[in-house]
């Protein structure tokens, strides 16, 4: 048992050949108690299941709960997501903090807060830091960055909060995907404005990306109550994909006659 006991536990090799030479050869008539006097200089650690006496290595696995995720977060981006969350409530100290604390940060730390917030639901957070990237001097417009922001957005129904997001991308040149696209026509017809949706369906329209057919099909399905919008969009969805067919339901479901 006391052989197996050392064989499980981690000891470095180079320790435990040494430890095994020192021992009689009538070890396996030994009892536990008359092994452990024989080498009184070492003992096991309970708390670290380790012996003392020897160098301990770390493993290489990652330590408590905020290291489980694929990407590290220093300890300064760690103490500047606490912070902002702490003040979000507050804007003039969100601002006095932002100013001391975030605008120090290290360009992969930036970037690893605003990832950490929009992971968390904190994403009018993670605006405001990457508010405070776009001002860096290091700082090259992205739209994977903008569309996982404004998708973010959308899905929480902060329609404005997207729209202005939304402003910016398109001052910097910047096009959106079919996804954005979708995503933002199908939270302003959730938010009920037919209207505005209709808007993005015309920027849309605009876009040098070739055009996707799901966003059309939302469109379809949700101005099912605004016939004369949906019939434009019909036309469009026709010539585009003349393969593709689109259902009508009877339009006494609806109340019109």
């Amino acid at each position: 048992m006391a052989i197996r006991a050392f064989s499980r536990s981690r000891i470095p090799r180079a320790a435990t050949a040494f430890l095994f030479q020192k021992l009689p050869c009538n070890l396996t008539k030994q009892t536990p108690s008359s092994l452990e006097s024989l080498v009184p200089s070492l003992y096991l650690n309970a708390t670290t299941n380790s012996l003392s006496g020897f160098r301990q290595y770390h493993d290489g696995r990652p330590r408590g709960p905020l290291w489980r995720g694929k990407k590290l977060i220093g300890k300064e981006a760690l103490f500047v997501i606490i912070g902002l969350k702490r003040f979000k409530d507050d804007e003039e100290k969100i601002d006095k903090f932002i100013k001391s604390h975030v605008n120090r940060l290290l360009k992969l730390d930036m970037v690893a807060v605003v990832c950490e917030l929009e992971r968390q639901e904190e994403v009018s957070l993670a605006v405001k830091i990457f508010q405070v990237i776009q001002k860096q001097d290091w700082y090259k417009p992205d739209r994977f960055i903008y569309k996982d922001l404004i998708i973010a957005l959308t899905k929480g129904n902060k329609m404005d909060e997207a729209m202005r997001l939304w402003q910016s991308m398109r001052d910097e040149g910047l096009f959106p995907d079919s996804q954005m696209y979708t995503e933002v026509i199908r939270g302003f017809l959730r938010d009920g404005s037919p209207a505005d949706a209709m808007n993005i369906y015309e920027d849309m329209k605009q876009s040098p990306d070739p055009p996707e057919e799901l966003p059309f099909r939302i469109l379809l399905k949700g101005l099912l109550p605004h016939p004369l919008l949906r019939n434009r969009v019909k036309q469009d969805y026709e010539e585009l994909f003349p393969e593709k067919n689109v259902y009508d339901p009877p339009q006494e479901i609806f109340g019109i006659r």
